[in-house]
C-alpha cells in the first residue's frame, strides 16, 4: 500500500518575490515623495509656500488614499486605549515638572488671559495630532515593511521625524528621542489617540517654558533662518513673581 508524501512548503515562486519586491518600491518611493514634499514646503519662502503647502497636503493625501488600509491600521481605534492612557498620564506629568521649575526660575511664558490660550496653542495642539498621524500612520507603516527588523523602522521614522525639524537644534533632538519612544509605543500598543495628546502636551511645555528667541518660537526649516523676535512676537509674557 503507498501513501502519498506529506507536502512541504516549496520555495516560494518568482511572481511572489517580483511582487513583494514590487511592494517595497512602492513604498520607499511614498516615503521618498512625502518627505520631499514637506521639506520643500519647509524650505520655500513665502508667498510660494501656501502653494506649495496645498500640492504637498493633496499629495500626501493621495498616497495615503492609495494604499489605504484602514483606520484601524492607522491607530484610529479604542483596542489597548486604556492600557495606553499611562502615556498621556506621563507626558502630563512631566509637563507640570517642567513647568514647575519654570516658573520657580521666573523664566514661565503665560499666556495674555485664559481665552488667549486656544488662539496661541490650539491651532498647534491640531498641528501636533497631524505630525503624529504621519510619523506612524504613514512613515512607520511603510517602514515596518520595508525594513528587516522593528527597531530599524522604528529609528529610521524617528530619524527622519527629527529631519524634518532641521536646522532647530533643540527641536531634532527632542524630536528624535519622542519619535523613538512614540514609534515604540505605537508597535506596542497601535493606538494613535493617547501619542496625539502626550505630543500637544509636550509640544505646549516646551513653547511655555523655553524662551522664544531660544527655540524661534519652534519653527523649522526657512523660517528658523530667517526668525525675527521682535516680528514673531506671541500674547505672551514672563511670569512673575514678588
Amino acid at each position: 500500500m503507498e501513501f502519498a508524501a506529506a507536502s512541504e512548503p516549496g520555495p516560494r515562486c518568482s511572481s511572489e518575490l517580483s511582487g513583494e519586491l514590487r511592494s517595497k518600491q512602492r513604498d520607499w518611493l511614498e516615503i521618498g515623495v512625502a518627505f520631499a514634499l514637506i521639506e520643500a514646503v519647509e524650505w520655500t519662502p513665502r508667498p510660494w509656500q501656501r502653494w506649495l503647502w496645498i500640492v504637498a497636503a493633496l499629495g500626501i493625501a493621495f498616497l495615503i488614499w492609495r494604499s489605504f488600509e484602514g483606520w484601524t491600521a492607522m491607530g484610529f481605534r479604542t483596542a489597548n486605549l486604556r492600557r495606553s492612557l499611562w502615556i498621556v498620564a506621563a507626558a502630563a506629568a512631566l509637563a507640570a515638572a517642567a513647568i514647575l521649575l519654570s516658573a520657580r526660575a521666573h523664566a514661565l511664558l503665560m499666556v495674555d488671559g485664559i481665552w488667549v490660550f486656544p488662539e496661541v496653542y490650539g491651532a498647534y495642539s491640531i498641528w501636533s495630532g497631524v505630525q503624529q498621524i504621519l510619523l506612524q500612520g504613514f512613515f512607520l507603516l511603510r517602514m515596518l515593511r520595508v525594513m528587516p527588523k522593528t527597531w530599524q523602522a522604528e529609528l529610521l521614522a524617528a530619524a527622519m521625524f527629527a529631519a524634518a525639524h532641521i536646522p532647530n537644534p533643540i527641536l531634532v533632538s527632542l524630536t528624535l528621542v519622542w519619535g523613538f519612544l512614540a514609534c515604540m509605543l505605537f508597535v506596542r500598543y497601535r493606538n494613535l489617540y493617547p501619542l496625539m495628546f502626550a505630543h500637544a502636551l509636550l509640544g505646549i511645555t516646551i513653547a511655555m517654558t523655553i524662551p522664544g528667541p531660544v527655540v524661534h518660537n519652534m519653527r523649522v526649516g526657512l523660517a528658523y533662518l530667517t526668525y525675527h523676535p521682535h516680528l514673531h512676537a506671541q500674547h505672551t509674557h514672563v511670569l512673575s513673581q514678588p
